[in-house]
């Protein structure tokens, strides 16, 4: 991995400035062609998928780019076919879904917690590039990442959680056990690519040590995977209101009182 400095929040930001321009033009570009796009974000717990669809989503309209970000399974979906609660949540004609894990969780983290038999996710590897071609097939635009991230830098951040109680939520018993199974969830992720890594549907491994630095990656490939995106804005012109600003009456209720600094 890198030994370059992470990025500052400041330094971020001017980068990622021109990167919110793109994403906008591209998601006017999709709902102007009727093009459907699905981004898979899979890596180990604390990895930065969070942080990385937050900085997709927030410049787009929430109503076109939806994040899915599916609880377990209950009773009724343990008896569908596996895939079928994840194509319930796939878009329609100009919209961008965003899976904060997907249906590989078959072939992450139930198979290393043991929620899965080795049968099921035999089956799901098998089945997962054939699901993901009829998706490619109906023009669905299918982009997978996978967000690397060292130990050391996992320590890190369950410890952070641990501390802040504004991400204290964040922390679980299932990641607590986690933290004793890194190699097993290499072990899983490179068994996951062998079986699912494939022309029609490839996967793309970016270094999230530095977050902040992988989201502008991540960004950065997403957009120049896409054909030229430029559609031009609706002209909207704002002629002149033709009387001096309102201001709001109330004859019901009133607003409560501000809040006091």
């Amino acid at each position: 991995m890198s030994d370059r400095k992470k990025l500052k929040g400041k330094e971020f930001e001017e980068l990622y400035a021109p990167l919110e321009e793109e994403l906008v033009a591209m998601a006017r570009w999709v709902a102007a062609k009727g093009k459907r796009i699905v981004v898979v974000f899979e890596g180990r717990d604390t990895s930065g998928k969070g942080g990385a669809i937050r900085a997709i989503a927030e410049p787009l309209n929430p109503r076109q780019c939806r994040t899915v970000a599916l609880p377990k399974s209950s009773d009724a979906e343990k008896g569908q076919w596996y895939f079928q609660r994840y194509a319930a949540h796939l878009p329609t004609a100009g919209e961008i879904v965003l899976f904060d894990r997907s249906w590989y969780n078959r072939a992450g983290v139930e198979k290393v917690m043991g929620f899965a038999t080795p049968e099921q996710v035999e089956s799901f590897l098998m089945q997962a590039p054939a699901f993901e071609k009829q998706l490619t097939d109906d023009g669905i635009l299918l982009f997978k990442y996978w967000l690397c991230t060292d130990q050391e830098q996992q320590e890190k951040r369950f410890a952070e959680r641990l501390e802040d109680p504004l991400k204290r939520w964040k922390l679980s018993p299932i990641d607590v056990t986690a933290r004793e199974k890194y190699a097993d969830y290499t072990k899983a992720r490179e068994a996951m690519l062998k079986a699912t890594h494939t022309d029609h549907a490839p996967w793309t491994l970016i270094d999230f040590n530095d977050q902040k630095l992988g989201r502008l990656t991540l960004i950065r490939d997403l957009l120049n995977r896409l054909p030229d995106t430029h559609v031009e804005p609706p002209a909207i012109e704002l002629p002149p209101l033709g009387h001096a600003p309102m201001k709001e009456k109330y004859s019901v209720l009133k607003p409560i009182k501000p809040f006091k600094a």
